[in-house]
């Protein structure tokens, strides 16, 4: 079935909105009317926005740091999960980390990671991303 005039339809009946807003019922709303208090997403849905954030946590390392896609992939996908937890803003404010990583001293760049204040922010989390970079192994 084609719903293309439905869809342009709905969108102007119900407007478009990137970001949440309270519809006239109250109700926390995105898109072209999405519930999200009563309706959510769907594991699929939510799946679907998690590969183009880390599509964009990847895309703004590779900009900011070129030489972290000469990482193996365990290590440059630790890379991305930090990138994806933190934002790119402060992936830039661990400077040290990141210029041991460069010079592949990966143990010392993942004791920088460790003795920071992410670390004791996000636990076990931190654990694993370090180990990833410290081993290129998955965690």
């Amino acid at each position: 079935m084609n719903y293309s005039q439905l869809i342009q339809q709905l969108k102007r009946h119900e407007g478009l909105r990137l970001k949440p807003y309270k519809c006239t019922a109250d109700k926390l709303t995105i898109g072209v009317g999405r519930n999200l208090e009563d309706v959510g997403i769907s594991e699929e849905e939510a799946e679907m926005l998690l590969v183009n954030d880390i599509e964009r946590a990847t895309n703004q390392l590779v900009l900011t740091f070129p030489w972290t896609e000469d990482l193996d992939t365990a290590r440059f996908q630790a890379l991305i999960n930090f990138t994806f937890n933190v934002g790119i803003g402060t992936v830039g404010k661990f400077v040290n980390a990141m210029a041991l990583l460069k010079d592949e001293n990966y143990d010392m760049a993942a004791d920088e990671f460790l003795n920071s204040r992410w670390a004791k922010q996000v636990g076990q989390r931190a654990v694993e991303v370090a180990e990833q970079i410290r081993t290129g192994e998955w965690q």
